[in-house]
């Protein structure tokens, strides 16, 4: 019986003009939203009492994809945003976004837009107060975007990362950490 119908598919397929199949090929389906992944990063590998710490947040975005930029060009555009909440006396300060690559896409009728691609890495320094009394400090970003292609822009979404470190007294000595990031060794 198997046999059968593949040889009735295969007469109805020889039988079929192929200019009919083309006009009435499924359209390939949409792209699906892509996964932007988020880490944090500290300068050091333990932070002092007392002291600064750079730090960072880096969010990587896939080929063939972007998300637009902390100020995006576009009057619809969905801003790039990071909010870093803090345990009490620990001071963050304000975040250094990086420079926005301009793009002009059919999803906005080729207007110019504002966009991260790739890595985009969002900078701020973290000050421990001299009495901070715990030995780990943790770090909650709350990193909101919008992510499109070239043909559509998907809905906005919000992500949460924590990341932490050791915390030292002011004269215990650091060392430098993810160098590939802040430069140094």
């Amino acid at each position: 019986m198997k046999s059968i119908i593949q040889l009735l598919l295969l007469v109805a397929v020889a039988v079929i003009p192929q200019n009919f199949l083309a006009k009435t090929a499924p359209t390939p389906a949409a792209a699906p939203q892509p996964t932007i992944h988020f880490k944090g990063y500290y300068a050091n590998d333990k932070a002092q009492k007392g002291r600064v710490v750079r730090a960072a947040v880096v969010l990587e975005v896939p080929d063939g994809y972007h998300v637009n930029a902390n100020k995006p060009l576009g009057k619809y555009a969905i801003p790039t945003t990071v909010n870093i909440e803090a345990p009490k006396g620990v001071t963050v300060g304000p975040i250094a976004f990086p420079r926005a690559v301009v793009r002009k896409l059919k999803a906005t009728n080729n207007e110019s837009l504002a966009v991260y691609e790739g890595r985009a890495v969002m900078r701020f320094n973290v000050t421990v107060p001299a009495d901070y009394g715990e030995g780990w400090l943790n770090l909650r970003a709350k990193v909101r975007y919008q992510s499109c292609n070239d043909d559509v822009c998907f809905p906005p979404k919000t992500q949460e990362i924590d990341f932490g470190i050791s915390i030292v007294g002011a004269n215990e000595r650091v060392g430098r950490a993810n160098g590939w990031l802040f430069g140094g060794k």
